[in-house]
């Protein structure tokens, strides 16, 4: 009878062992930490992580099994948490950007995670470039990309089954999404390619009085920025659009700018040209995105530049913003 008692402890103890935690275990340590603390935010759920001298921090969160943000200073990181984890994150650096490393239970998980937000960022996952591909080409690289993504899910049993059910589904919408969006996106692309003549604009208000048409620029190169004042990315890009202007001035290049606003925001574009003290050439479209221009290139979120050659040739249809570097480079390369 005791060895009987014996035994059962030992099954409800062993049982009890291995009973899953209520809550996460969540630590790391932070590369060159700045005064703050750690917030862990979910779906009803806030938690702050005091940070310690040397970077390093650790806590318990009870949480509901999901997607959390991990947020430092500005910065963020998704982490997918479940009750049970013991996660240890490791940082490569004080950017999050650089990549971030993930030790313990619940690992493999957030390393997936890591690795599809790495595929996100780059160039594969741009619906553009695989619209302006040839047909043959595009096959091949649509191919390539589903066969990644079915690798990359295939080889990850241990991810947490509700990740990897949701990102296999949202794999093939992406894939479905390409394939059913490739030929009426490519005709597009083919229309506004380089070295095609541009769509023109007639007559649209200057600021500085009477009118301009695209045609009024032939001779210089012609660097397009469609912007509106309720556009929060694009008055970012005022300065820098300033400094090109500075950096550029002499050479044969004009800068124009034209607004997307409506007519009811017509004083608040002449007030904002003249607070921010822009400069170039400031229009307005006439029928804000509604307008023959705006159309026949496909705007559908600004800012959108466009860079024209002296004869009114396309030279990029999607040009960089001013505030990316690889705009002045294009810009010293086609002016010299």
């Amino acid at each position: 009878m005791k060895n009987i008692l014996a035994i059962l402890a030992i099954i409800i103890l062993t049982a009890c062992s291995k009973e899953q935690k209520d809550y996460v275990i969540l630590k790391g340590t932070l590369i060159n930490p700045t005064t703050g603390d750690i917030v862990i935010q979910g779906r009803n759920f806030n938690k702050t992580i005091k940070v310690d001298a040397t970077g390093n921090f650790e806590d318990t969160l009870s949480v509901s099994d999901g997607m959390h943000n991990f947020i430092y200073n500005q910065q963020r990181v998704s982490l997918f948490l479940k009750n049970g984890y013991d996660l240890t994150m490791t940082f490569k650096s004080a950017n999050f950007m650089d990549g971030i490393g993930f030790s313990g239970l619940g690992q493999e998980t957030n390393r997936y995670i890591e690795q599809k937000k790495s595929f996100l960022k780059s160039d594969e996952s741009n619906p553009k470039n695989y619209f302006k591909l040839n047909e043959e080409d595009f096959k091949k690289a649509i191919a390539a990309t589903e066969s990644q993504l079915e690798t990359w899910s295939n080889n990850a049993p241990k991810v947490d089954s509700v990740i990897l059910k949701s990102d296999i589904k949202n794999n093939k919408l992406f894939i479905r999404y390409i394939n059913k969006r490739y030929t009426m996106e490519h005709a597009k692309m083919l229309r506004l390619a380089k070295g095609t003549v541009s769509p023109v604009f007639i007559d649209y208000e200057n600021n500085a009085g009477g009118t301009s048409s695209l045609s009024d620029f032939k001779g210089r190169f012609v660097y397009i920025d469609l912007w509106a004042t309720w556009c929060g990315p694009c008055k970012k890009e005022i300065p820098a659009m300033k400094a090109l202007e500075t950096k550029f001035h002499g050479e044969n290049i004009v800068f124009l700018s034209i607004s997307l606003d409506k007519k009811s925001a017509y004083k608040t574009w002449k007030n904002m040209i003249e607070e921010k003290n822009m400069g170039g050439v400031q229009l307005i479209a006439d029928k804000d995105f509604s307008s023959d221009f705006t159309i026949a290139y496909d705007v559908s979120s600004i800012p959108r530049f466009v860079l024209l050659d002296t004869e009114g040739n396309i030279i990029d249809a999607d040009a960089p913003r001013p505030s990316d570097p690889a705009l002045t480079l294009l810009l010293k390369e086609v002016l010299r």
